[in-house]
């Protein structure tokens, strides 16, 4: 049931983004670095002829991955903190927002949300 949410979810989005014009720099900053990490593991998993690791894929390229993800970390955070907030605008109750979420209680959306606000300021400010 949730799987399916999920792939209802995806379409959704995916026809919202073909009628958009506007794009948004965090979004598209976020799918770039989902499908270059995508392209390495994809590029990884192939083995060289010798049964070892793809040749072409080096340490140095890996490295790259994995300085990705704290970035997308904080690139998901602020989409996450945005599309709560556009819920919220709409009129959408944190038991709702919750239940999208996957999350078993309005209090747990609103903590949620909380925390990634609190995280957002820290990083902002240079706390984190």
């Amino acid at each position: 049931m949730a799987h399916d949410m999920q792939d209802d979810a995806r379409l959704r989005l995916a026809a919202l983004a073909e009628r958009s014009e506007a794009v948004c720099a965090p979004a598209e900053q976020a799918a770039r670095d989902v499908d270059l990490l995508g392209r390495l593991v994809t590029a990884a998993d192939r083995r060289g002829s010798d049964g070892g690791p793809e040749p072409g894929v080096t340490a140095d390229d890996v490295g790259a991955a994995l300085s990705l993800f704290e970035d997308l970390r904080h690139q998901l955070d602020r989409l996450e903190s945005r599309v709560v907030m556009e819920a919220r605008r709409r009129g959408m109750d944190w038991r709702q927002i919750a239940s999208h979420q996957g999350l078993n209680s309005s209090q747990a959306a609103s903590q949620r949300h909380q925390r990634l606000t609190t995280r957002l300021e820290e990083i902002r400010q240079g706390v984190r």
